[in-house]
């Protein structure tokens, strides 16, 4: 169905005097010299607990943004409580009431919150001004905009039989009992839309956001107070993982988990919660998006330069903190020459450093830990006699956690670095024969476990499409020509199978479908007033 009442979020260039780009670094500036505090949110009420944490620059570690209070077991079932008394009355407000409030929160970000929730990204995220706009500010719009349009289509579809004497239609019942939603670090947009898109389908939400990216989270829980979501409907639980999750897990009214995150974390969620199955009032759903190891495959027909064009914002926007981040790529030997020539004399150009500075096309990676755990990998890598470093390699964490582009060239198609996720910026190469283009294509779809993301860069038709065919379980959004990356809501809904979640399409209505439990109803204008049948009767 086209939904020709909704458009997708233009996005701001933030050009060179461009108004936009004067109100934003004047935003970040502001927010920059401040340090706030974040409390818990539950029911409305403002809670300080006696754990704390804090929101730093990535860019800056030693610069504190935030104090943020951290939930603890009491504070966590009071959260749950909060939300099943709510539950009886969100539950039963009317479509139209809830898409009106997602509808306002979309212009408030379009408008006077646009800044204040992308500087924040920028501050506590690290992401230049472009990431912040098409995710904190585009994406998120696009959130609130589409799903509303997708529930009042949801709603609206009655394909059901009415034969005469009766009429039978489908009501759309939100979950008996609450959502538990997971937030990563790495999108502003999925943190809002894991517990948004539940709620707008008339379920509460318990919302843990990534202890490395509240502060943009505590900003979207203003916007969306200010219009007009009423208290209690989304809780808002900063902590610790095992701290929130167990007792959250371990509560009979679980009624759904929305998580992004890893792989190991979503695994260890669904055991917990099928070693509770009995445990439950309903079988709570489970949504989740993981991890990807994403993949280019060129063919000898490709245009280089959409080639090394995909392999660059494919790998290092972000610096490749993307699920659906490049992180693998087959180049075939007859063009290798010239596309490594391309692609170092291009990566070259990319400038690292803080946000605050909108030349630098790559910022910091997250944190401590991702920062180690990247840079294990480079260091595994230069100590390889099968794979070498052909580009990059350096990392500084003295200031802020900056690692450069690196890309790794391998003769092993099964090497470390192509086969496990780093989530970082690190691009590993495989140079392939071109006569084994059909054993290349198998090699792609058997490399990794999971199956997020991929693109295939050629110009010749059958190839597109024998790769397509071939490729058809290895990735859930699969680029023609494009990078890996940069799924728009009601355009390329994301999601991917495998070791990569439940592809339940995010930016669709399938996933929306997810936080309904539909009743059938028949009503009867004729009822039968005498139980016996007609053959019943005697010849």
């Amino acid at each position: 169905m086209a939904y020709s009442n909704v458009i997708n979020e233009p996005v701001k260039d933030y050009k060179p005097g461009s108004e936009e780009r004067k109100t934003l670094l004047k935003e970040y500036k502001r927010q920059s010299n401040e340090k706030i505090k974040i409390p818990i949110i539950i029911g409305g009420k403002k809670i300080y607990s006696d754990k704390v944490g804090h929101c730093v620059s990535p860019h800056n570690h030693k610069k504190v943004l935030a104090t943020f209070y951290k939930a603890d077991e009491k504070i966590v079932n009071s959260a749950i409580e909060n939300s099943l008394e709510t539950w009886k009355s969100w539950s039963s407000t009317s479509l139209s009431y809830r898409t009106t409030i997602f509808r306002k929160a979309a212009k408030l970000l379009a408008g006077k919150w646009r800044d204040k929730i992308n500087a924040a990204t920028m501050l506590n995220q690290s992401k230049n001004v472009y990431q912040a706009e098409i995710d904190a500010a585009c994406e998120l719009i696009d959130f609130f905009n589409f799903n509303s349009s997708f529930a009042e289509n949801i709603y609206s579809t009655q394909n059901l039989i009415s034969p005469e004497g009766m009429r039978n239609h489908l009501e759309y019942r939100p979950l008996e009992g609450f959502v538990f939603a997971i937030a990563p670090f790495n999108f502003t947009s999925i943190a809002g839309n894991l517990p948004g898109a539940p709620a707008l389908m008339g379920n509460v939400s318990i919302w843990k956001p990534a202890s490395s990216a509240i502060l943009a989270c505590h900003y979207l829980l203003e916007m969306l107070k200010e219009a007009g979501l009423p208290d209690g409907v989304i809780n808002f639980l900063p902590g610790d993982g095992k701290t929130v999750g167990d007792p959250i897990l371990n509560n009979s009214n679980l009624a759904g988990v929305h998580f992004t995150g890893s792989t190991s974390t979503f695994n260890h969620i669904w055991k917990t919660i099928g070693s509770n199955i009995d445990k439950y009032k309903t079988y709570p759903r489970i949504v989740g998006e993981t991890g990807g190891k994403d993949f280019c495959l060129a063919h000898n027909s490709c245009n280089t330069d959409v080639l090394v064009t995909a392999m660059i914002r494919g790998a290092f926007e972000y610096q490749g903190q993307k699920c659906s981040a490049m992180s693998r790529a087959y180049i075939p030997k007859s063009i290798w020459p010239s596309v490594e020539e391309k692609l170092i004399n291009e990566v070259k150009k990319i400038k690292v450093g803080s946000p605050k500075d909108t030349s630098n096309f790559m910022n910091a990676v997250i944190d401590k830990n991702a920062f180690d755990n990247i840079a294990k990998y480079i260091d595994y890598a230069d100590n390889q006699e099968d794979a070498e470093i052909i580009y990059g390699g350096n990392f500084d964490g003295s200031k802020g956690y900056f690692i450069d582009p690196t890309i790794i060239l391998t003769t092993d198609p099964k090497f470390k670095t192509m086969v496990e996720e780093i989530f970082g910026p690190v691009l590993t190469i495989f140079v392939y024969n071109d006569e084994d283009w059909e054993q290349t294509i198998n090699l792609v779809d058997n490399t990794s476990s999971y199956g997020l993301t991929g693109c295939i860069i050629a110009s010749e038709k059958n190839i597109i499409k024998e790769s397509t065919n071939k490729l058809r379980y290895a990735a859930g959004n699969f680029y023609i020509n494009d990078k890996p990356t940069g799924a728009v809501v009601g355009q390329q809904p994301f999601g991917g199978s495998r070791a990569s979640g439940t592809n339940d399409k995010a930016g669709s209505e399938l996933n929306l479908l997810r936080w309904v439990s539909l009743r059938t109803i028949k009503e009867n204008f004729y009822p039968p007033s005498e139980f016996e049948y007609p053959f019943l009767e005697e010849d």
